[in-house]
């Protein structure tokens, strides 16, 4: 095993990177005539552009360029904004580049972590406005037009990576304040762009969306790592939740499912969610090994994934764990409680899964010399691996799948007036494909609750528990005073739902060069046990 980088903590927490001032997310551009020119001379250079949009989502060194174990694109945002929530613990050691996360010392803009989840998704908007700048909006061929509505989808994606971040959202009744920069393919003033409103950067993501679902109808993608027309409804899904535009919501996501059927209580009786061929993903990563080899620790493989013979997760017992609170609530009737192993290190996700000649649970409590330490309590075994103990890490990642559109649907549903039905179809969902003896009403929680629940159960992992928190205006409830919890002390705090240090801020990079930002400000950090006796409705 290749030697895995550690920080001290204090070094940790205040890591900025030294390329950091070198790097401008709202940089120079090319004027559109250039583009087009270009383009026209040289085709392939308007093909290398718009196919490395795609592989900038996930890969390594995607913002820094080096080989920071934590710089990997929209998965290592998707996996940062759960770690600041309540549903995923990891270990407070110097091996866990995630603990800015952990502290919520995220806020401070210039340490490396948020700074990359900044610059990753205005990079992908400039890398998506050089697609729409290289040819004319009417152009009359359709595998054109077919590029064009990927990159507004895929700029789309980037702010909807942004704007629940940098703002309280509609639920807060925050539509006019001030949000993110808004940057399209006609800006040319970078030196004076002021934050646009919540409002406004969502009209720019529903139009951009729009675009791509009235111009992908009869694309036919080669691959799941390409936005076609139902992925572009599941993005638009997503932004509608977001807005509470219930019926359109549920809308959007019923066209996004069409066609795809969850993944069945066998086939998630055993680690999985590694495969874009899996039939119930609708979106993914493509993760090659020529990829992930370029810089093997900055993957989802070395971090989230449990099984993986080159990673921080297995090598330095930073595993990614369920917050125990979360995990008692979940039904022993229900698949997904295997899909973390219990406080005795025990998981029926693991009885066929062979390590090293070991099998069974035995494989969690086995160590393995500079490769594996012993699993924790509640480590997750969600997340399989092509091969387990590989060291390749060419794990894909799921950027949308079916069952997340299917619950949209039931929540659309639910706050649209029609909870029957959405309560019969929360039902027939989880009794076919995860829980044959389930009851919404069996946990005790209101309707909208038990729709929250399920989300925190099924996409853990996967990007939205912060997202989901702050839109419903819920607290982060990590603890409940006096009672056992598995968080570091560290990290062991709750906020409520109004704190203003919730919000993101901008980096110094980004405030010298853009004179019209004026940065969020509120709250203060937390401090480990504050807020013991905030509930969630979930976890009470």
């Amino acid at each position: 095993m290749k030697t895995i980088y550690t920080l001290p903590l204090v070094l940790m927490a205040a890591a900025a990177c030294s390329q950091m001032d070198e790097l401008q997310p709202q940089g120079e551009i090319m004027l559109a005539d250039q583009l087009q020119n270009t383009n026209a001379a040289i085709p392939s250079r308007a093909d290398a552009s718009f196919n490395g949009m795609f592989t900038k989502l996930g890969a390594p060194g995607s913002v820094l360029g080096g080989t920071r174990p934590d710089d990997f694109g929209f998965i290592m945002m998707a996996f940062s904004n759960d770690i600041e929530a309540a549903d995923i613990v990891l270990a407070n050691s110097g091996y866990n580049w995630f603990s800015a996360c952990g502290l919520l010392s995220s806020r401070n803009a210039d340490y490396a972590n948020p700074y990359i989840r900044y610059a990753a998704p205005y990079n992908t908007i400039a890398a998506a406005n050089e697609i729409i700048r290289s040819y004319p909006e009417d152009n009359a061929d359709a595998s054109i037009r077919y590029k064009l509505a990927q990159a507004r989808a895929i700029r789309a994606f980037a702010y909807l990576n942004l704007v629940p971040y940098f703002q309280f959202g509609y639920a807060a009744g925050a539509q006019d304040l001030p949000c993110v920069p808004i940057v399209t393919e006609t800006t040319t003033d970078f030196t004076d762009n002021p934050r646009a409103s919540v409002k406004d950067v969502y009209a720019l993501i529903i139009s951009d969306l729009t675009y791509a679902i009235d111009n992908l109808e009869g694309y036919v993608r080669t691959d799941k790592a390409r936005i076609d027309r139902q992925t572009a409804y599941g993005l638009r899904a997503r932004a509608y939740l977001n807005m509470e535009e219930w019926a359109l919501a549920a809308a959007d996501a019923e066209a996004a499912a069409e066609g795809y059927v969850p993944a069945s209580i066998a086939e998630v009786s055993e680690p999985s969610f590694y495969d874009i061929g899996e039939h119930n993903w609708i979106w993914g990563y493509d993760m090659t090994s020529d990829i992930a080899q370029k810089s093997p620790y900055a993957t989802s493989s070395a971090w989230i994934r449990s099984f993986s013979g080159d990673g921080y997760s297995a090598g330095t017992q930073v595993y990614a764990c369920i917050n125990n609170l979360l995990y008692d609530k979940i039904p022993v009737t229900d698949v997904r409680k295997g899909w973390w192993v219990d406080s005795a290190l025990e998981s029926p996700l693991l009885e066929h899964v062979t390590w090293n000649g070991v099998s069974g649970n035995e494989v969690a409590s086995m160590a393995i010399d500079n490769v594996k330490l012993p699993f924790l309590p509640y480590t997750n075994v969600k997340f399989g691996m092509n091969t387990v103990g590989g060291t390749l890490n060419d794990d894909d990642w799921p950027f949308m799948r079916v069952e997340e559109m299917i619950l949209i649907q039931i929540e659309g549903l639910a706050k649209s007036g029609s909870p029957s039905a959405a309560r019969t179809m929360l039902e027939d969902f989880v009794r076919t494909y995860r829980d044959p003896s389930y009851s919404a009403d069996a946990g005790g929680r209101s309707l909208e609750d038990e729709i929250w629940f399920q989300r925190r159960v099924e996409l853990w992992g996967e990007g939205f528990s912060n997202n989901d928190t702050r839109r419903l205006g819920k607290p982060l409830v990590r603890f409940h005073a006096g009672e056992e919890s598995n968080f570091p002390e560290a990290f062991r705090f709750n906020m409520t739902a109004d704190d203003g240090w919730w919000l993101m801020r901008f980096t110094s990079s980004e405030k010298n060069t853009n004179l019209g930002i004026i940065d969020n400000t509120g709250g203060t950090q937390p401090v480990q046990d504050q807020n013991g006796t905030l509930r969630d409705g979930v976890t009470d």
